[in-house]
């Protein structure tokens, strides 16, 4: 059963803009391991932090360090939740989360689907 699917764009050049103008900005979003990457792949996580909040409803509370893109062993992204999403999540019956991410040009997108 589907519970909740969220998809979110977001403008390479303009994250990029929004980065470099509040530098706290990378730390309130991202986990450690996600701030190092490049601008693409973190808008591209960004749109898919964005969209596993949509995809529950977009409570308020929730911290964007909750939800984590990360690789499997054969470089698919796939979504981590922990502390306030995976409350959330757990209270709605999300039980699996499916994600896809795509660049172009100054575009990253993401779409996720949160399954019961």
């Amino acid at each position: 059963m589907i519970v909740g699917i969220g998809v979110d764009v977001v403008l390479v050049t303009r994250f990029e803009h929004q980065l470099r103008r509040t530098p706290a900005l990378r730390q309130r979003l991202f986990v450690p391991a996600e701030r190092e990457l490049n601008t693409r792949s973190l808008a591209a996580r960004f749109a898919a932090k964005e969209a596993v909040a949509k995809a529950l409803g977009a409570p308020a509370g929730m911290n964007w360090q909750h939800a984590q893109v990360v690789m499997d062993s054969a470089g698919a992204p796939h979504v981590e939740v922990s502390g306030t999403v995976a409350q959330v999540a757990e209270s709605k019956g999300v039980k699996r989360w499916h994600l896809s991410l795509s660049h172009d040009g100054d575009v990253a997108t993401a779409m996720v689907i949160a399954e019961g």
